[in-house]
């Protein structure tokens, strides 16, 4: 059994935590082995708590889509100041910070690298060290992290609040190995420490962990939900529905307009490994395509272990441009998380080269070779940092 950052300092909350007016960073899943949250945790302990910091999607996952922003208030049950980080404020401002001598932060990633918390992480850390706080993160399991490193790094030039650091969009590294980076890398005065778990393995499913999953966004409900996540991710940036409005979220991607039968037939002839396609038709019951019946593709994962969601997802849609000859398919423009000017494929994949292939119908294989230098240096500049080795 797994013991995460929390379920150790739960188990003997340190006398520096006691001594400290501690603010912290949370949400839904920031639970014990024992489904006690970590506000209750520390207020058990006797720690001073000062504030509650809620990343997108809210304290408790209340909000269901991108760009809906909540706003902070009180939490009634612990008499505690909540600040919202996905509102008007993406940083701490010195006033919420004003009373705090620690951040300390536990979240739930998902381990691709557009998914937002690990930049609200950031922006924490970089206000935390032009206040001289120290942060301290209790890590978690990256449930994708038994999947292979893919997809091509982030260009510095499309640096958003989706992605703040040059990594590929399916990178195996926990939320506290990803702190150590952007220490490393990013924000070198930032006075981090990370609580590492004990008994995970990378390389192991995350069910085997035994750690409870609690849904970290509203469209992320189960752990297998974030295995096809990385690649199909993508569609958000496209006119193509990602699932959402199904209880399948990601696995599941369509469109009224698209053949299926005739993707699925194409993507067969693609010597794709790790997955196998199904038609499965949909009728959304929100977000894109709302009441009309979409043509489905759903993936499924038969072995992660060799399965590369982003290079599938580039087939997926390759597939979908073949079979409708461009005349549907399109692209979205901005806006995209706070993003006016860039391409929203564009910052979601990491430049430009997917779309662009994609576009002009050039060839796949170049593309994801492209890729293949990029990952190589970054495992290797994440060798040094890991707290898990790679096998």
């Amino acid at each position: 059994m797994v013991l995460t950052g929390l379920d150790i300092i739960a188990s003997n909350v340190p006398a520096s935590l006691k001594s400290k007016r501690v603010a912290v960073l949370c949400h839904a899943p920031s639970i014990t082995g024992g489904y006690r949250h970590i506000a209750d945790v520390l207020a058990d302990a006797g720690c001073r708590v000062v504030a509650l910091f809620g990343p997108q999607h809210g304290l408790h996952g209340e909000t269901q889509d991108n760009m809906i922003e909540w706003e902070g208030g009180t939490d009634q049950s612990r008499s505690l100041p909540v600040y919202s980080l996905y509102g008007a404020h993406r940083k701490p401002t010195a006033e919420m910070l004003k009373d705090t001598e620690i951040l300390l932060i536990d979240l739930q990633d998902v381990g691709a690298r557009l998914y937002t918390y690990i930049w609200t992480v950031k922006l924490c850390m970089e206000a935390a060290a032009e206040k001289g706080i120290p942060v301290l993160i209790l890590d978690r399991p990256n449930p994708a992290s038994v999947m292979p490193v893919d997809g091509a790094l982030l260009h510095r030039s499309f640096f958003t609040f989706v992605g703040g650091a040059e990594i590929p969009l399916c990178h195996r590294l926990t939320i506290g190995e990803l702190a150590l980076w952007l220490r490393e890398y990013e924000l070198p005065g930032c006075d981090l420490n990370v609580v590492a778990m004990e008994g995970w393995n990378r390389n192991a499913p995350f069910r085997e962990s035994k750690v409870a999953w609690v849904p970290p966004s509203p469209n992320m409900p189960t752990p297998e939900s974030t295995l096809p996540y990385p690649g199909t991710v993508l569609a958000e940036a496209t006119n193509v529905s990602e699932g959402r409005g199904t209880t399948t979220p990601f696995e599941l991607i369509g469109a009224p307009w698209m053949d299926a039968h005739g993707i699925i037939s194409n993507l067969g002839g693609r010597n794709l490994k790790g997955c196998a396609f199904r038609n499965h038709n949909y009728i959304p019951v929100f977000h894109k395509y709302e009441g009309e019946l979409c043509q489905g593709i759903f993936i499924h994962v038969t072995n992660p272990r060799i399965y590369k969601p982003v290079e599938t997802a580039l087939h997926i849609f390759d597939a979908i441009v073949s079979g409708d000859g461009g005349e549907n398919f399109r692209f979205l423009d901005p806006p995209y998380e706070y993003e006016e000017r860039l391409m929203p494929f564009d910052i979601l994949a990491g430049d430009e080269g997917m779309r662009e292939v994609l576009s002009g119908r050039r060839s796949i294989e170049a593309e994801v070779e492209r890729w293949r230098e990029g990952e190589a240096l970054f495992m290797k500049k994440a060798e040094p940092l890991l707290l898990y080795p790679w096998r």
